[in-house]
């Protein structure tokens, strides 16, 4: 019998090493979700062991289309490290990652702890700003195969994140328009709105999410609400933008 301890430190090393590996579910078919979860806080605490700091979490699956095609009725959840982030208009080397793609997405900063089932209302009184955001995805696994198991157990395909500028709360984000540029061409475009249908449902389940691991949303912590478009499989010397209406851009470079 594999363990889930052996479990999680295939897929850290994993992310550490930047190497496929087979899907965890090929061994264990019936691996689940918090099984899958147990895993996921496994492999961040040998990250944090290694020195890295927790700045908060990621959510996934938050569009209904991507619901629907994976079967699911629930958004997922992962973990922010201080080594994923990404200087804004920074660079990053492809070789650092297996199958990195990029989503525009929105990012909460808080500013009061939160946790347990909360109200919109409630969620916004605890949120210090909002900025456009990138946040780069990468499976680990081989062939880009996977369940969604497989998916939760490698941090939910989190893998780095850029911020762009921070703006009032108070700035209406439910439904503005949002375009990934590549090398200044339009590659994506959507809504917010595709985000659970207003990026703050995303930061409810957030809260409601972490504390049913025995965690919280802290002061300081930033919360990535979910893509807003497709994700964009990056190639070397690409440069990356995601505009947000009202929120500003955010860019970054892939080496060449």
């Amino acid at each position: 019998m594999t363990s889930l301890a052996e479990l999680a430190e295939r897929v850290d090393a994993a992310a550490r090493d930047a190497k496929a590996i087979a899907q965890l579910t090929t061994d264990i078919p019936d691996l689940s979700v918090d099984d899958a979860y147990a895993v996921q806080a496994m492999s961040i605490r040998r990250r944090i062991d290694r020195g890295e700091r927790r700045i908060g979490v990621k959510m996934g699956l938050t569009s209904r289309a991507k619901m629907i095609q994976v079967g699911v009725d629930e958004v997922v959840w992962g973990r922010l490290t201080d080594a994923m982030l990404v200087e804004e208009g920074g660079m990053i080397d492809i070789a650092r990652y297996v199958h990195p793609r990029v989503e525009p997405e929105v990012a909460f900063l808080m500013k009061a702890p939160l946790a347990g089932t909360v109200t919109a209302v409630e969620a916004m009184a605890a949120v210090e700003a909002v900025a456009p955001a990138i946040e780069i995805i990468d499976s680990r696994y081989e062939n880009f195969k996977f369940a969604l198991a497989d998916v939760v157990a490698d941090n939910s395909s989190s893998s780095g994140l850029v911020i762009g500028s921070w703006n009032a709360p108070s700035v209406d984000f439910g439904n503005l328009g949002v375009v990934l540029y590549v090398n200044g061409r339009p590659a994506q475009i959507g809504s917010t709105a595709a985000i659970l249908g207003n990026p703050v449902r995303s930061l409810v389940a957030a809260a409601r999410m972490v504390a049913q691991w025995g965690e919280r949303l802290n002061p300081g912590d930033i919360v990535m609400a979910g893509g807003v478009t497709a994700a964009h499989a990056l190639k070397p010397g690409e440069v990356v933008r995601a505009d947000v209406e009202r929120l500003g851009s955010v860019t970054l470079t892939v080496k060449r």
